[in-house]
């Protein structure tokens, strides 16, 4: 099932609309959506490598756009939408202690949160409510996010075809493997 999946992914991934479906989710993702553009990001990289540096850019741009949308969030509408969506994530309660600390830290949890599995969405909303400085919190998102999605873009750029080979080849290994990072990430995220 899995196989079959992966075989999806990969052909919507050179489906004419996919760079739309990527702008769309590295928005959301930024924002309010679960779901790291990575998921789509790098099959399309793996099926399309001579657009690796595209697909980076389009997913650098919507994403910063989508981290505005979320400071937003947290400058106008807190209260009615951001304390939901940080409930959702389990960061409800470490809100307001994290709230007197988080401008404090400059653009580190942005930086940090831009390049890593931590949900960026939880810190957009938090640079809003906190007011953090939107230049700062502009800048930092255009320096992390692009590190983590061209760092990616390169390195699939220069060895996609043997790493498309090896996953299709040791599949199973690397699903396994795809878990085990995506659950250490998600352990890292609930102890942070």
């Amino acid at each position: 099932m899995i196989k079959r999946l992966y075989d999806w992914t990969m052909q919507w991934a050179e489906h004419r609309y996919a760079l739309v479906a990527l702008a769309i989710i590295s928005f959301a993702e930024s924002s309010v959506f679960p779901i790291p553009p990575d998921i789509v990001m790098i099959p399309m990289i793996l099926a399309a490598p001579h657009r690796a540096f595209l697909i980076a850019s389009v997913c650098l741009f919507f994403s910063v756009l989508g981290g505005l949308a979320g400071y937003a969030i947290g400058a106008l509408a807190f209260e009615q939408i951001g304390q939901p969506i940080l409930a959702a994530l389990g960061k409800a309660d470490a809100a307001a202690e994290f709230n007197t600390r988080f401008n404090d830290m400059g653009f580190w949890p942005v930086l940090i949160a831009g390049l890593t599995p931590f949900p960026y969405k939880v810190i957009t909303i938090m640079s809003g409510w906190t007011g953090m400085p939107l230049g700062t919190f502009i800048v930092t998102s255009i320096v992390a996010r692009g590190l983590r999605f061209f760092i990616v873009a390169a390195l699939l750029w220069k060895f996609g075809p043997p790493i498309r080979d090896w996953i299709e080849r040791r599949f199973g290994l690397a699903t396994i493997l795809f878990v085990a990072v995506l659950l250490g990430g998600f352990a890292a995220i609930r102890y942070l």
